[in-house]
């Protein structure tokens, strides 16, 4: 299925709406264990609802990348951990503490290196207390690690976002494991990457119940397409996102 809309929204405000959403969160930064004994940090927030929605960034980012989105979500009830794996850098002034602690080790830190790291956050939220369902959502790289993980199955999730997601990771088909997912997925993107991941779209099986939005504007790469900050079109996938969000969870 695929849905389109016509919002467009303004771009004058951008900065200073960005950073002042960084300054203004309640999150918690909490730290955790990947497979590999790495230690792994996230900001995490908690909500009113039993779902919690594990963030994960794009290549050379932060869980920076979630200053915005992440008290929007919980603003929507939604508990969110967004997460520093190995692989990443630093967005809007956040540091990836996960990359630099990986690179201290001499620990790989390619796109694929990042799994155990995402894994473990996902376990992590779900020990939370309260927390009966887990959502998982990517960015870039991190959007084929989901789609990954929800096909695998190597963690149990409820459900998935992916934006700009691809066959990225080598020796590996996101779209097999895409025909394996059973949990509600949403898939999006820039307009321009849309034939990138629209046969996972269509391997997905149909009582997965999997949306793909085609942004009405030239939208952009990966979650920051939901940054009022760098997507001039962000509140059209917004107005994607939250009905889907709350028709599932």
């Amino acid at each position: 299925m695929t849905l389109k809309s016509n919002f467009a929204f303004s771009l004058f405000l951008l900065p200073i709406l960005f950073f002042a959403a960084a300054e203004g969160t309640r999150a918690e930064t909490v730290t955790f264990k990947a497979a590999d004994g790495l230690s792994v940090t996230a900001n995490l927030e908690k909500a009113s609802s039993a779902t919690a929605i594990v963030l994960f960034h794009q290549a050379g980012s932060s869980r920076g990348e979630y200053a915005t989105i992440a008290p929007r979500l919980n603003n929507l009830g939604y508990t969110t951990l967004a997460v520093d794996q190995r692989s990443g850098g630093t967005f809007a002034g956040v540091v990836n503490e996960t990359a630099k602690a990986a690179a201290k080790a001499g620990k790989p830190d390619d796109y694929a290196d990042a799994r155990p790291d995402m894994e473990a956050a996902i376990s992590y939220a779900r020990a939370l207390p309260g927390i009966k369902r887990v959502v998982i959502w990517g960015s870039s790289y991190s959007a084929a690690l989901v789609l990954l993980i929800a096909g695998e199955k190597s963690v149990k999730v409820d459900g998935a976002l992916s934006f700009s997601p691809g066959e990225y990771l080598r020796g590996t088909s996101v779209r097999g494991a895409a025909a394996a997912i059973a949990v509600p997925t949403f898939l999006s993107s820039a307009r321009s990457e849309t034939a990138q991941w629209q046969p996972f779209l269509k391997a997905i099986p149909k009582t997965a119940n999997a949306v793909g939005f085609v942004p009405e504007g030239a939208g952009v790469h990966g979650s920051s397409a939901l940054i009022a900050g760098r997507s001039p079109n962000a509140a059209e996938y917004w107005a994607a996102v939250e009905p889907f969000l709350k028709a599932y969870f």
